[in-house]
């Protein structure tokens, strides 16, 4: 039941992804069909989805060393409470037309939900699962991926059902997905476990030795924190991310400016949930598959990929291929979602399980910054270019292609990611625990 568990907590939290769908409809809050004199702009919005990815890296961070003493059950009842209770104070802001109110709720609240709901199954279930970290991550991770392709259809669904001639229907959308989303994370926090002290699966032995990159010995997640390898990582899930986030955050008004007339609002929503299905899976199928093919050797396929994928964005979309344009961006997000599912075993690999959910923690302040510097480059490139005169449908060209130099940036970095030594190993084993 771990598992379900898990997913329980990630295909909530998950809807993060699909928050795009939100951004249109809340610039015509007041216009109802069209933007009027005080609506937001576009731009504005933009940050609600930054100061989210933000909280969440910052809160991972600092509740990561207080989820391994207290367990992951009354780390997951405050996952819920936060995130639950960041959409209705949300709700309020829209409904009184208060822009910092929806920054507050969903922003940091939700953010701060979202970090802690993120970390606490992934290091429970590497305790589970010791002979395929890889898998097991993906397991959880796979519902974070996975979240916008319930949120995406389920908010537009709720939208079209509230609006009227007066409302768009955002402000009851917040306000019944915020209780739907409370009620599933409790269920999860309910239903996780800690295996025995000293657990082990039926007929696994652990490795006498370690591989190259895969230790048996334990690092203290401060000692972490003094070695090269872990700033290493931060950067290749940085960069990673970087390219990836700034395209999800703006994926549906994107995909309708960069193919207009070929990629209308329904389809746009149906093209955030198909990206959702990839970042889900690419999430479970890479993370495992790095159980073979090794971390290191899976991000080298992330980057280089990825670097052929963005630059191959433009050039479809001025042709105005659909499936190509689409198809990039699917496998794109695979990796995408992978590179989060397979960091835990990376961490894992090379510190250890004895710290690994605080030391993964720590490195989502990657993740925070690229909440901030993806979305950046994707919304002020795109009005830069367009007061410039640019055509919107060519507004993002000069963004594709920063993302192929993150991803080089990324390339490098990962292949100068060596074993850690070992002075910086912990002397004392690994004693796990039962705490819930």
């Amino acid at each position: 039941m771990v598992p379900p568990a898990a997913l329980c907590i990630h295909l909530c939290i998950g809807q993060v992804y699909a928050f795009s769908v939100f951004n249109l409809p809340m610039t015509r809050l007041i216009g109802v069909t069209e933007s009027a004199p005080g609506d937001w702009k576009l731009t504005t919005l933009g940050w609600i989805f930054s100061i989210s990815i933000v909280c969440l890296g910052l809160a991972a961070a600092f509740a990561g060393s207080w989820l391994e003493r207290v367990g992951p059950r009354k780390a997951m009842l405050l996952s819920a409470t936060c995130f639950g209770g960041g959409f209705l104070v949300s709700a309020l802001g829209i409904w009184l037309h208060v822009i910092w109110l929806v920054y507050l709720g969903y922003g940091v609240l939700g953010g701060i939900g979202l970090g802690i709901g993120y970390i606490s199954p992934v290091s429970t279930l590497i305790k589970w699962f010791p002979d395929r970290p890889g898998m097991a991550t993906g397991m959880a991770i796979m519902g974070f991926g996975g979240g916008a392709m319930i949120g995406s259809p389920l908010a537009v669904g709720l939208m079209a059902f509230f609006s009227g001639p007066e409302s768009v229907g955002v402000a009851p959308t917040f306000v019944t997905m915020g209780l739907i989303y409370f009620t599933f994370m409790t269920i999860g926090a309910l239903l996780v476990r800690l295996p025995p002290e000293g657990w082990l699966p039926a007929g696994y032995q652990p490795p006498a030795e370690s591989g190259k990159l895969i230790t048996t010995a334990h690092v203290h997640v401060d000692e972490a924190l003094k070695t090269p390898q872990f700033y290493l990582v931060w950067m290749v899930l940085f960069l990673n991310v970087s390219a990836g986030i700034g395209v999800l955050g703006q994926a549906s008004a994107m995909s309708q400016e960069m193919m207009p007339g070929k990629i209308e609002a329904a389809a746009a929503a149906g093209f955030v949930g198909l990206l959702s299905i990839f970042n889900m899976a690419g999430r479970f199928i890479w993370a495992s598959a790095s159980d073979y093919l090794g971390r290191k050797n899976t991000y080298l396929v992330f980057f280089a990929l990825g670097m052929a994928l963005y630059a191959a964005v433009p050039p479809a979309a001025a042709m105005g291929s659909v499936v190509l344009y689409v198809l990039c961006y699917c496998v794109i997000m695979s990796m995408y979602g992978g590179g989060f599912a397979t960091v835990p075993a990376y961490l894992k690999d090379l510190f250890g399980t004895m710290h690994v959910g605080a030391i993964h923690g720590r490195l989502l302040t990657a993740w925070a910054a690229a909440g901030v510097m993806g979305p950046v480059l994707i919304n002020y490139i795109r009005e830069f270019q367009i007061e410039a005169g640019v055509p919107k449908a060519q507004a993002y060209t000069v963004t594709m292609y920063i993302m192929v130099g993150l991803l080089f940036l990324g390339l490098i970095c990962n292949a100068l990611i060596r074993a850690v030594d070992s002075r910086h190993h912990h002397s004392e084993p690994d004693t796990g625990g039962s705490r819930l």
